[in-house]
């Protein structure tokens, strides 16, 4: 184990929840929920709809099942985000040209000019989230949590 780290691999007989990666990995979460609150608490937008607001300005107009794919969000989940965000004027919809059950969401212009400001505020939150870490343990981190999810 590395020097400092509080995870013992020798240490089986005793069970120490605050060294197990779920927990590790919500305090984590919390870490970044917080500080990206405190960058976007101004916009009331939440981490889910930045982005699928992120995706929809880099796909243009995709499907709400598509949609909910690229942002790894559940059907209801992504439903409930795109209902807030075309009640708010930032998606709108229309019928799909193919398969008219199908809606397809596209970022209105307000939502383009809000997405727009918004992404250099994730960029801040992402920098302020891993500012304990140097740019090689940032690389790292990132490509270690990308292959166990």
């Amino acid at each position: 184990m590395e020097q400092g780290s509080n995870i013992h691999a020798s240490d089986t007989d005793v069970y120490h929840v605050e060294e197990q990666i779920g927990f590790v990995l919500r305090r984590a979460h919390q870490r970044a929920s917080s500080i990206f609150q405190s960058f976007f608490s101004d916009f009331q937008i939440t981490p889910t709809q930045f982005s699928a607001m992120c995706k929809l300005k880099d796909e243009g107009e995709i499907s709400q099942n598509h949609l909910g794919r690229l942002t790894a969000m559940d059907p209801a989940t992504i439903q409930g985000v795109t209902r807030r965000l075309i009640e708010r004027g930032l998606v709108e919809t229309r019928a799909d040209e193919v398969d008219k059950r199908r809606m397809q969401l596209r970022l209105t212009t307000e939502g383009e000019d809000l997405i727009d400001k918004l992404i250099e505020k994730g960029r801040a939150v992402t920098s302020k989230t891993l500012s304990p870490l140097s740019d090689v343990e940032r690389v790292q981190l990132l490509g270690l949590l990308e292959k166990i999810s």
